[in-house]
């Protein structure tokens, strides 16, 4: 059996990322992958970004990360108010000011997208990471977007399960099958945010998911679970 932890959205919050951190040690977890989004909002850039070097965490770059890395504009966007407008361009040139030389050019090494693949016998399901869509680092992919979209992104990736980030809304979404022949089920995966969750209850959220060994695959083969963290 092998257990993947994967978190995201993680925005400078030093405490969120040691519970989450701890809480994965405790379950013994293999393997540990970051969507993106390490800096921003909260006053701990350096040291979230030291901490995920430290524990060798593949990591995507976010669009965060992006601006951040390659010294682009902050652009202010419709859905805030005046005094949000603020508050995210001070704490974002807080980031510009305060990030270190070397972990700004960690920020502009990262990968944008990350690709697995477990076979089951004569099947193989691969799963695709990345920070917001496949088609681009900003894009939000809610709970209720399209399925003829999702399954475009996704068919052109070879996708059977997409894992994404960059909203801060958790969900695991079934998508309906295609064809009556297709053998591996079609999910759409949002793992939430560890440091900025916009939910009901605020816990910093990450994917957890178990792969078991088995000649040849079945539903229970790959399970998902949100794991849900208080700090």
């Amino acid at each position: 059996m092998l257990t993947i932890a994967i978190i995201s959205d993680i925005h400078a919050n030093l405490p969120a990322l040691d519970a989450v951190l701890k809480d994965i040690d405790q379950r013994n977890v293999d393997q540990i992958f970051c969507l993106g989004d390490l800096v921003d909002f909260a006053p701990w850039p350096n040291e979230v970004i030291d901490r995920i070097r430290k524990n060798r965490i593949t990591t995507l770059m976010g669009n965060h990360d992006e601006r951040i890395a390659f010294d682009l504009p902050t652009v202010p966007l419709k859905k805030h108010s005046a005094t949000e407008t603020q508050v995210r361009f001070s704490a974002i040139d807080y980031t510009r000011q305060t990030i270190r030389s070397d972990n700004k050019a960690y920020l502009a090494s990262l990968p944008r997208e990350c690709r697995l693949s477990f076979t089951f016998g004569e099947s193989r399901l691969n799963l695709l990471l990345v920070h917001a869509s496949p088609r681009a680092i900003d894009e939000y992919i809610y709970e209720n977007h399209d399925e003829q979209d999702l399954r475009a992104m996704m068919e052109a990736k070879n996708a059977d399960t997409l894992v994404m980030g960059h909203t801060h809304l958790s969900y695991i979404r079934p998508l309906s099958s295609a064809t009556t022949t297709d053998s591996i089920p079609k999910l759409a995966i949002n793992c939430g945010s560890v440091g900025r969750s916009k939910e009901t209850e605020p816990l910093a959220t990450y994917l957890l998911i178990t792969v078991s060994a088995q000649s040849q695959f079945s539903p229970d083969a790959m399970t998902y679970e949100l794991v849900h963290v208080p700090y």
